[in-house]
């Protein structure tokens, strides 16, 4: 029987999982570029919406309503521990994960992440405006289903 934050359909990973808003246009866009970009198949997602990330916030004490943010969980293996990070660091250790774009991460990680995270929130204010709700629609390549610990479509 799969615990309450795991989706019976799926394999639990061992690796990077991201929580992203499944609603919006702008982050359904970026979850597909990661995927094409992480060519070792690493990083897993799941949309913040979905039972997966709602039973990890609960469980993490964290808002369960605020999609303004992404989660990160480094090591969902280990994922009794609440290790995660949000806006830009999460944006930039899923970036990492991915192996790609390696002198970005560092440079802007060199930029304080407060005058990084004050730029994530104006885009996530605007970010309905800018790219509108996702609409569902087949991936690009039928086997980054299994990345999805649920959603993905």
């Amino acid at each position: 029987m799969p615990k309450d934050d795991q989706h019976p359909s799926q394999p639990q990973p061992t690796g990077p999982v991201l929580f992203y808003d499944g609603e919006c246009g702008l982050c359904n866009r970026l979850i597909r570029m990661l995927l094409r970009w992480d060519r070792r198949g690493a990083l897993h997602f799941a949309p913040l919406q979905g039972t997966v990330a709602q039973a990890y916030l609960r469980r993490h004490g964290l808002p369960t309503q605020d999609f303004d943010s992404l989660i990160f969980v480094p090591a969902w293996s280990s994922r009794e521990r609440p290790d995660f990070l949000t806006r830009t660091d999460g944006a930039l250790a899923a970036l990492g994960a991915t192996g790609r774009l390696g002198w970005l991460v560092t440079l802007l990680s060199r930029v304080p992440a407060s005058w990084r995270d004050a730029i994530y929130k104006g885009i996530a204010r605007v970010r309905y405006r800018l790219m509108g709700e996702w609409v569902p629609r087949p991936l690009e390549r039928p086997e980054w289903r299994r990345r999805f610990l649920e959603g993905g479509d």
